[in-house]
């Protein structure tokens, strides 16, 4: 069957009509409805008239969809891609005639084509980017309906180095304007002069008209604080490139910050020659000053700070792709709680929310758009660095979209204070994935990762990539100048014998610790900072106690699907928090580095160091770890490693109240206190001190019996997508961090399971049915609402007492 015909096919048995809520869109013009509900999917190129459709509501990814297998790519996680159709009927309101209609996708992962009524509106390849079409030439009036048809084609499914999943995973609006409106991201402010006393906020802002009108049009600005009133305005005329240019005054202005992260609303109206409102729409706004020093790093609004990032990828485990905003701003709460205050939105452009939510809780962020440019990079498909790579990827359409999809990823999202720079690219130049240079056969002086041999002569030459890092900056800068551009440079050495790096206005290093003097005595003038980076006491040290470098990025903050190892392995598993956002050991490591509040968290594993052989180190000392998960179950007389994340000058350890551990100073070489004890049961307390010997802090563990019962709470008490977490507990209460007993899901009410994640990463099995075994002792439940009532949800298990849950 020719694409013509399918696609036709299509349109003749489509019958589900639309059913729209009114709510606040990311693209800021006229009114925006939210189009995600009563979706028909079918999985596959060529489904027959009489073909099965699955009714469905959006976001939707449907490769988590799928099962694991061992003989898909470990890059994507050993889940399937393929190519699906999504359709739906556009049922328009009489008074739309008049109007221009538009579609807006957050995202649609990838190589998507969109149809109306059978005819092509557009392709977009780039699964990350938010694009829309004008729908207005396309739409029948006659009563016959209109059909909204989406084909996705992900059958390079080993096209990414991590996890990106498949479908309509993003947001879906349906925009109906007058012909005169604000054009698609076309309100633009940003602060300048500011201080404490007076601020400035520029505002740009682009209509686009109906051609028929001639006369200039009243651009109208009103600045609203959190009170909801109304502190500045001003009015302006449209030029003859229907742009108005204004500059609102603000005197003693609240700065947005890490801490007081305050929000203004602008609220734009577009007023024709006669006073009638054409459009309008209001976005948030933050005002707050950003500079970079080479000797002294980075000041948010005049203070110095260090930036203690994390790289984050866009997934969440049993989700997918497909992530609500509920899931991202607990994941955002917990990351900030322990410490971090920024986020690099690694290697692509993010879902809205996450920009908004960084916005409402004070969190920097790095907005980055490409991981490869014009070539593609290995793809491991056996496992990471395992085997023979393949090279699917997104380069075969860079040349043609990437300067279009940059310059949109700016536009849409230029307007968030939480973005502090943008990144053109990460690890483009990793020596010879696919760059090559002759400094590559000077030894491995400045390279720590792998560069796949020497100096490669057939490969391409590293000096193309500064000429496509001036194009890639000069289109930034054509829509925003008030931010710095950088990248995170893999061959720092190699590319520093190009012109890469010094397009840059900010650069990062990835995992090149050991050039951060040498290169800033080289090259005084580069802002340098660490824009990825291992999770040692070493790389934070290398931070901490250089001024000029203004921070680092850890690999990473968050478990994430893909990249896996050999099977059995979701994902990449070196995150702070699991893939169901519950806080690891290494997640209270940094927390007790980073964060300014008194902390301390135990952890223990048996200490083998005088052992010889496979399980000891030969008798060698073993370095205190970070992983150490807060278990106090060992046999009797068992020697234990107890160490302590602890933020505190000194600590004690104590056993039922009785000293077992000395009083020992903090450890500035490992940022971990660590004591050698014989396991006995009770409950384990360490006890923190500041420099006058006052305790600020402390943390118990205990042991615990085999699982009891069932406990679960809810963190939300009205939400539409509720996260339940589920904690096994023994005879007396306590937590059985042991446990891995099956718990079963059952839900009473107008709601579903979106799925069960407990954050096993050797866990291959069904996620998104409603029986999940527990991962040291606990799992976390998502449960969408489909209507107003109430939800009751039900956990058990053999043998357990159940717990259940209401939800309103």
């Amino acid at each position: 069957m020719s694409r013509k015909v399918l696609i036709a096919a299509l349109v003749a048995t489509c019958f589900v009509s639309a059913f729209f809520s009114t709510a606040d869109a990311q693209v800021s013009f006229g009114k925006p409805q939210l189009f995600n509900s009563q979706w028909e999917f079918f999985y596959g190129d060529n489904p027959a008239a009489n073909a099965r459709w699955r009714t469905l509501d959006l976001p939707h990814d449907w490769s988590v969809e799928n099962t694991l297998n061992p003989s898909l790519a470990a890059c994507t996680g050993y889940l399937p891609g393929g190519i699906a159709w999504y359709r739906k009927t556009i049922e328009l309101p009489a008074d739309s005639k008049d109007k221009r209609v538009y579609i807006y996708f957050e995202g649609i992962q990838n190589r998507s084509e969109v149809y109306l009524n059978g005819k092509l509106v557009g392709k977009r390849p780039n699964g990350y980017v938010s694009f829309l079409y004008d729908l207005t030439p396309f739409l029948d009036y006659s009563g016959a309906g209109n059909v909204l048809t989406v084909r996705v084609d992900h059958s390079r499914y080993a096209d990414s180095r991590w996890y990106n999943g498949s479908g309509i995973y993003r947001n879906v609006w349906l925009v109906v304007a007058n012909p005169t409106h604000i054009a698609q991201w076309g309100v633009y402010a940003y602060p300048k002069n500011v201080s404490a006393k007076y601020a400035e906020l520029a505002v740009e802002v682009t209509v686009e008209r109906d051609l028929q009108s001639t006369k200039p049009l009243t651009v109208k600005l009103q600045l609203i604080d959190a009170d909801n009133k109304i502190i500045a305005s001003t009015k302006s005329k449209t030029d003859n490139k229907n742009k108005s240019l204004s500059t609102i005054k603000i005197p003693r202005p609240k700065l947005w910050n890490l801490d007081d992260p305050y929000l203004y609303t602008l609220k734009t109206t577009v007023l024709s020659h006669d006073d009638k409102v054409l459009d309008e729409t209001e976005i948030k706004t933050g005002i707050r000053s950003l500079a970079f020093d080479p000797d002294k790093g980075f000041a948010l609004n005049g203070n110095y700070l260090k930036i203690k990032g994390l790289c984050i990828h866009h997934d969440a485990g049993v989700l997918g792709a497909a992530v609500p905003r509920e899931v991202w701003q607990r994941r955002l709460n917990t990351l900030k709680y322990i410490g971090c205050n920024a986020i690099r939105l690694t290697h692509n452009l993010h879902n809205p929310d996450v920009y908004d939510l960084a916005d409402e809780l004070g969190l920097l962020v790095m907005d980055e758009v490409f991981d490869e440019w014009e070539f593609p990079k290995r793809k491991w498909i056996q496992g990471w660095n395992v085997g023979e790579p393949g090279f699917d990827g997104t380069s075969d359409f860079f040349n043609e979209w990437g300067e279009i999809d940059l310059a949109d990823g700016v536009r849409r999202d230029r307007n968030h204070p939480s973005v502090f720079a943008w990144s053109i690219g990460n690890e483009v130049d990793y020596p010879n994935d696919p760059y090559s240079h002759p400094v590559l056969d000077g030894g491995n002086d400045g390279f720590t990762q792998k560069s796949h041999g020497g100096y490669k002569k057939d490969a391409p030459d590293a000096n193309r990539l500064g000429g496509i890092a001036k194009r890639l900056v000069a289109t930034i800068k054509q829509y925003d100048t008030s931010r710095p551009v950088t990248a995170g440079l893999a061959g720092v050495a190699m590319s520093n014998e190009t012109e890469y790096p010094y397009t840059l206005d900010i650069t990062g290093y990835n995992y090149t610790e050991d050039r951060y003097l040498s290169d800033h005595q080289k090259y005084p003038k580069r802002v340098i900072y660490g824009s990825e980076n291992r999770h040692d006491m070493a790389a934070w040290k290398a931070v901490r106690d250089n001024e000029h470098i203004f921070g680092q990025f850890l690999w990473t903050g968050i478990d994430y699907l893909g990249e896996s190892g050999v099977w059995p392995a979701r994902g990449f598993y070196s995150g702070l928090l699991d893939f169901a956002g519950f806080i690891k050991p290494r997640g209270y490591y940094r927390k007790a580095l980073w964060s300014e509040e008194p902390t301390a968290c135990l952890g223990t594993y048996p200490d083998f160091s005088g052992f010889g052989g496979r399980r000891g180190g030969g008798g060698r000392p073993q370095p205190p770890s970070p992983d150490a998960w807060p278990v106090w179950n060992y046999e009797e007389g068992m020697q234990i490693n107890v160490v302590c994340y602890t933020n505190a000058r000194r600590a004690c350890l104590f056993l039922d109240n009785k000293e077992v551990g000395e009083m020992k100073d903090y450890d500035d070489n490992t940022g971990i206190i660590i004591w050698k004890i014989p396991y006995k049961a009770g409950k384990l307390t360490v006890k923190g001190y500041d420099a006058s010997g006052a305790e600020i802090c402390e943390y118990s563990i205990q042991t615990s019996g085999r699982a009891a019962s069932i406990a679960a709470k809810v963190s939300e008490t009205k939400a539409s997508v509720y996260q339940i977490e589920v904690t096994l507990l023994d005879d007396n209460g306590i937590p059985s961090v042991l446990a891995d007993n099956n718990i079963f899901c059952r839900i009473e009410g107008p709601a579903r399971l979106l799925g069960l994640e407990a954050g096993d990463n050797t866990d291959m099995g069904n996620y998104r049915d409603n029986i999940q075994r527990a991962y040291r002792g606990r799992l976390i439940a998502y449960v969408q609402a489909t209507a107003e009532g109430e939800i009751r949800v039900s956990f058990s298990s053999p043998y357990l007492k159940p717990a259940t849950i209401i939800c309103k």
